[in-house]
């Protein structure tokens, strides 16, 4: 009744108590019973000269009426003065929840009940914070959202609340920029308090339903279904200071990072036995065609025109006639095989080839190319040939 009660009212605008009353059939303590539950308990209505109910659901809710007398006997808000309300906004309804793929990490200290015992409980606190910190800065580096703290654990999501195409590769760079973040703060932790933290890392990407959970008093985003377990799980199984993912997310990065099997591993309360594989570093690969390539591409087809300028302008550039070429067009159509092409064209000549590759995670650096460029290990630098440089920026 009441939600027939909210659209006649929404569709209406304005209702009368009378028309309630013969409408639902009510008698006085029923009418009062619908009035207050849409006026208080779902703060849709307000009422106007003790006659007539007034949908309010789409306009700011006074935080001080004047309360009158409805005729059914019920207190009801009236505005003498609407110019001198102090609105607030409507508080919205929750989100229901969403079914989605995640990329759930867990990330764990290792023995810190013993790290309690060594340390007074203020400065516990403090490396625990120090701690967190640390992986916050990372996590927020590749937008991950951190769902819990759990004591000296983190529970954290890549796909929600904003997924990207490339969630598991944004958590496992996250889960290695993490174990590098804690070498600097061990550093620290061993000159003031002669300790260091060892941590453990895991991850698993499935569906799961996310949404809110708890009370009034305290709500959570918090994912449900067997993902979120088989990372905790996963988490237990490695080492100090590793990071280990399941099969599955490791098909998603294949070839993105180099890892170590560790072979099927038998998971408390998951019915099969799971494939788990320690992460050692990112491979270098920064596209598809990086991988692809070693196994044969397929015929470039269609592109003839694009190829021919790009080779009359290598052409060009070795003869002295610098030239900047730009790719551009949307995601998929080729752009990276037409410069895999040229790559190809000029490996048996001699050239010096730089590639620098920006990163969505990266948005906010405008030089992140450059300065990934650099960092990277780098070949000590032949004299440059006096037949041009051929540089790719993407």
């Amino acid at each position: 009744m009441v939600d027939q009660a909210i659209a006649l009212l929404r569709q209406r605008g304005r209702v009368t108590y009378r028309a309630l009353k013969r409408q639902f059939d009510l008698d006085d303590d029923a009418l009062a019973d619908l009035t207050e539950e849409l006026m208080y308990g779902q703060r849709l209505a307000a009422d106007e000269d003790g006659r007539v109910l007034v949908w309010t659901g789409d306009m700011p809710i006074a935080t001080e009426p004047h309360v009158s007398q409805s005729p059914a006997g019920q207190p009801s808000p009236t505005h003498e003065d609407p110019s001198a309300q102090a609105a607030t906004p409507p508080v919205s309804p929750m989100a229901d929840a969403e079914r989605r793929q995640l990329t759930v990490m867990f990330c764990d200290l290792v023995d810190s009940t013993a790290l309690s015992g060594q340390l007074d409980p203020e400065d516990l606190r403090d490396v625990v914070r120090a701690y967190h910190q640390g992986c916050s800065e990372v996590i927020t580096r590749f937008d991950g959202h951190i769902a819990q703290l759990l004591g000296d654990g983190l529970l954290v999501y890549f796909g929600y609340p904003q997924a990207h195409e490339d969630d598991p590769h944004r958590a496992i760079r996250t889960g290695l920029g993490i174990l590098d973040a804690m070498g600097d703060l061990n550093a620290r932790l061993r000159r003031e308090n002669d300790i260091a933290l060892a941590l453990r890392i895991g991850i698993h990407t499935g569906l799961v339903v996310v949404g809110a959970m708890g009370g009034q008093g305290r709500q959570e985003q918090l994912a449900l279904g067997e993902t979120p377990n088989i990372a905790a799980r996963i988490q237990g199984l490695a080492a100090s200071n590793t990071l280990v993912i399941s099969e599955k997310t490791s098909r998603l990065v294949q070839g993105y990072f180099d890892s170590e099997a560790l072979g099927a591993q038998t998971l408390r309360g998951v019915t099969e036995p799971i494939v788990v594989y320690r992460v050692l570093s990112a491979s270098g690969a920064q596209r598809r065609l990086d991988i692809a390539q070693p196994r044969g591409l397929t015929p470039l087809v269609g592109r003839e025109s694009e190829v021919t300028l790009l080779l009359d302008r290598w052409e060009q550039a070795k003869a002295g006639q610098g030239h900047v070429v730009l790719l551009t067009g949307e995601a998929g159509i080729g752009k990276s095989r037409l410069v895999q092409v040229l790559k190809d064209h000029v490996a048996t000549e001699p050239h010096i080839r730089w590639e620098c590759w920006s990163a969505e995670y990266s948005q906010n650096s405008a030089l992140f190319p450059l300065v990934d460029l650099f960092q990277l290990p780098q070949q000590p630098m032949a004299p440059l040939p006096p037949v041009g440089t051929q540089l790719s920026l993407f």
